[in-house]
């Protein structure tokens, strides 16, 4: 039986009451005593440099750590749900999450202030090694997590240095970057069989992918380069890759994500649709996992 992970983003923190992201977006431009709009053809990341620089042009000695710190207070207050404690409960060894917030890891912890980085490579920025090992589940936080603030992924120019170093990890090497090792491609180590799973990015090449409550905004580049190579080397045969990586979708929602979900098909991920029609958001989440449950028992 070929093994799984799961991938899942910020939507699964809506079902219980809390603060969302429009929420947080609105409290942080107040913090700063600064006005942003946040229309929808604004690209986040580039939005949070426009934060970023009208913060700068108002105090004069802006310091980005304390966007990243507000950020990080305000996620430290979302609670887990019945759907952490089903994703915590899957028999997959990895759950892998874009969510900054340490709600999954409640599940299996008492006391999460006392978590820290089980990577291979101790990261402060970037987050391609980072991960909590909490009961018998490792969660990666592949976009930052609250307890190093520093490494929350929000800007533009974060964005791009991460997916630097996604490409040097995955296709060039990693010479000289990291102090601990260095490490040779991972198309090299995936055609030698010598894969060892440090990072996240591994598992997007060995493992059975399940992505459930992420948006998959274009925004999102890290992951959408991730997914565009990984199904290049598999239309040129550069890699025999074999894992399947699937995305859940409330049937409510497929007529409005035509364009997201033709470009996801296109790169070979496989759209799962689950009709909602009478089902409200814990249901559908419910129902999600079950499917997942089921194809691997």
């Amino acid at each position: 039986m070929r093994d799984y992970v799961v991938l899942v983003g910020n939507d699964i923190n809506n079902i219980v009451a809390g603060k969302s992201w429009e929420d947080l977006l609105k409290d942080l431009t107040e913090h700063l005593s600064i006005s942003v709009d946040f229309p929808k053809d604004k690209p986040f990341p580039l939005a949070y440099e426009e934060i970023y620089f009208k913060g700068l042009d108002t105090s004069g000695s802006f310091d980005e750590r304390v966007v990243k710190k507000f950020v990080a207070s305000h996620v430290s207050d979302i609670q887990s749900s019945t759907i952490h404690k089903r994703l915590m409960e899957l028999s997959c060894e990895n759950i892998l999450t874009t969510n900054y917030d340490l709600s999954l890891e409640s599940v299996l912890s008492s006391n999460i202030k006392s978590l820290k980085n089980s990577g291979y490579i101790k990261e402060s920025l970037y987050n391609l090694f980072r991960y909590h090992e909490v009961g018998n589940k490792k969660v990666w936080h592949i976009h930052g997590s609250a307890n190093a603030y520093q490494s929350i992924t929000l800007g533009y120019e974060h964005y791009s240095g991460y997916l630097q170093h996604m490409r040097s990890y995955v296709v060039t090497g990693t010479k000289d970057t990291y102090k601990n090792r260095s490490f040779s491609p991972l198309t090299k180590r995936f055609k030698e069989d010598k894969v060892e799973h440090l990072s996240w990015v591994d598992m997007f090449f060995t493992k059975d992918v399940h992505i459930l409550g992420l948006s998959l905004d274009f925004n999102e580049n890290d992951l959408w380069w991730l997914l565009t190579f990984r199904q290049k080397s598999m239309h040129t045969k550069r890699l025999l890759i074999f894992n399947q990586v699937y995305y859940y979708i409330p049937k409510t929602y497929v007529d409005v994500s035509k364009s997201k979900l033709d470009l996801l098909k296109s790169v070979g991920v496989q759209v799962v649709e689950i009709d909602n029609s009478q089902l409200d958001k814990l249901g559908y989440y419910n129902r999600a996992i079950d499917q997942i449950s089921e194809k691997y028992t």
